[in-house]
């Protein structure tokens, strides 16, 4: 079965290289995609250097907007592909951050969680947890997606995501910025499909108590009202 990995990554020259060994000893058929969201180190190079194909923006537009580029050109290629032969199955695509490092090869146990169809969303949950704020967006994020579609969520937040190829198609495009996650959860579970949460050992770069680190979780709140706000009177999509 065809399986593409996304990663994103902003100014990730420190961890991307890892990161992409990891999926590759992982997942070795997978095809590789990094969404560079106008990174301003190496990050782009490294990740042409490690065998990635890299989509790379001159400007930050946002998480949201950057991995929907690259998602929507990795369902394009598939569809030319389809036009020239019939594929092994419906292709599984992976989201994942580039900062996860090494731990990165623990999320093929999200991919076989959608292959075996226990889920059409498989979203990873770090088991520990390091680092991190007050918690005011991850419990916004858990109230918004259980007043919009009436799930519980461990971790809204994560976006380390296996998804099938009509649970990423329903969707896209994802919300603005960091409000990615919480939107794709809602406009998943409204479409019909299975959740399933999945704790595993992974670690990725955190902020801490600082100011850069308010700052970050401040947007990223933001981010995660606006997605809710826009999604408030939205009607579930005809199935």
């Amino acid at each position: 079965m065809p399986l593409v990995v996304v990663v994103a990554a902003r100014d990730e020259a420190a961890y991307i290289a890892a990161t992409l060994t990891a999926l590759r000893q992982g997942l070795p058929h997978a095809q590789l995609w990094v969404a560079d969201d106008g990174s301003r180190d190496a990050t782009a190079q490294i990740a042409t250097a490690a065998g990635a194909r890299v989509v790379r923006g001159q400007r930050p537009v946002g998480k949201g907007s950057a991995m929907s580029a690259v998602a929507r050109a990795a369902l394009a290629e598939i569809a030319r592909d389809e036009r020239d032969g019939p594929s092994a199955g419906a292709p599984v695509f992976l989201l994942c951050d580039g900062d996860l490092g090494p731990s990165a090869s623990a999320l093929q146990a999200l991919v076989d969680a959608v292959v075996r169809g226990d889920a059409d969303l498989a979203v990873g949950v770090f088991a520990r947890r390091r680092g991190g704020g007050l918690g005011l967006a991850r419990g916004f994020a858990r109230w918004a997606i259980r007043r919009s579609c009436g799930v519980d969520t461990r971790a809204p937040l994560s976006g380390q995501r296996a998804l099938s190829m009509r649970a990423l198609s329903d969707v896209l495009p994802f919300a603005h910025g960091y409000g990615m996650e919480v939107g794709m959860t809602i406009d998943a579970v409204r479409a019909g499909h299975r959740l399933l949460e999945l704790e595993l050992d992974l670690t990725h770069r955190v902020s801490g108590l600082t100011p850069a680190g308010f700052a970050h979780r401040a947007r990223q709140l933001l981010d995660i009202v606006r997605a809710y706000a826009g999604r408030r009177n939205l009607a579930p999509p005809a199935r």
